[in-house]
């Protein structure tokens, strides 16, 4: 669905969300692939941490939910590399909530970090897209997304919001030159997991899941998800009628 990729070697890869879990070992692994990479996230210092040793890494900070900082960042970016190839939107947060605990206040810095950030980094690469009539854009999601889950009353919805957006930017992007991505990770070692108290299948490593992002851009996926042992079952479970589903999910998480 989308063209495929052969050679990463002089490849412009933005990546925002980069400083840990699955964006900073994705663009560890393009490093390794011979692509230049641009680590963007908060704090400068671990991205400076993060791209030591590679005179192909850029560490440039932002926040996803500053626009002004977000089109900064891409304009300093297109200044030094003339134009950008693939931009990968990792940035996203999780807090725990239900129905008995629903916190407006945090359900808004959910909000906006995991869908308007997006939408920022939407605006400030879009343009640049366009103007070149070549390149892509992946945007992480979450298997979350595919359907109501105990202790994600706001994570949920934010992720499903992003798996109806690459689909309509697909639509729109496809007929002009420009690869667009869905990516559904399951559950992946990562800080953000680390507080998770419940038992996670089929839990995979940073590492092994940037892995499988790159290898499903290689390959020109528009729906790339992992582990697929995994994911597949949720989205088999989404088919089912509502009974069903709800009884299943209860019955696998016990909660």
């Amino acid at each position: 669905m989308n063209p495929k990729i052969g050679d990463w070697k002089g490849k412009r890869v933005w990546l925002i969300g980069a400083s840990t879990g699955i964006g900073e070992a994705a663009g560890q692994y393009l490093l390794e692939l011979g692509a230049q990479v641009a680590f963007s996230a908060r704090r400068i210092e671990v991205l400076e941490r993060v791209a030591a040793g590679s005179t192909r890494a850029f560490p440039i900070a932002l926040d996803v939910t500053d626009p002004g900082s977000v089109a900064r960042a891409c304009k300093t970016l297109v200044a030094a590399w003339g134009g950008i190839d693939l931009v990968l939107v990792v940035a996203g947060g999780y807090n725990e909530m239900r129905a008995d605990s629903f916190d407006l206040a945090q359900a808004n810095k959910m909000l906006d970090l995991n869908l308007r950030g997006v939408f920022n980094c939407l605006d400030a690469v879009l343009p640049q897209l366009l103007k070149q009539g070549a390149g892509g854009i992946g945007i992480v999601a979450s298997v979350a997304g595919f359907g109501g889950l105990p202790k994600a009353l706001v994570y949920g919805p934010t992720k499903a919001a992003l798996i109806n957006l690459s689909e309509s930017l697909y639509l729109d992007l496809h007929p002009r030159g420009i690869g667009v991505y869905q990516i559904n990770p399951g559950f992946v070692d990562t800080p953000l997991t680390a507080k998770n108290d419940f038992h996670m299948p089929a839990l995979m490593s940073a590492e092994d899941a940037g892995a499988a992002m790159i290898d499903g851009i290689e390959r020109g996926q528009f729906h790339i998800h992992f582990p697929k042992r995994f994911t597949n079952s949720m989205r088999l479970a989404r088919l089912l009628p509502y009974p069903l589903y709800f009884w299943l999910i209860r019955k696998v998480t016990g909660l």
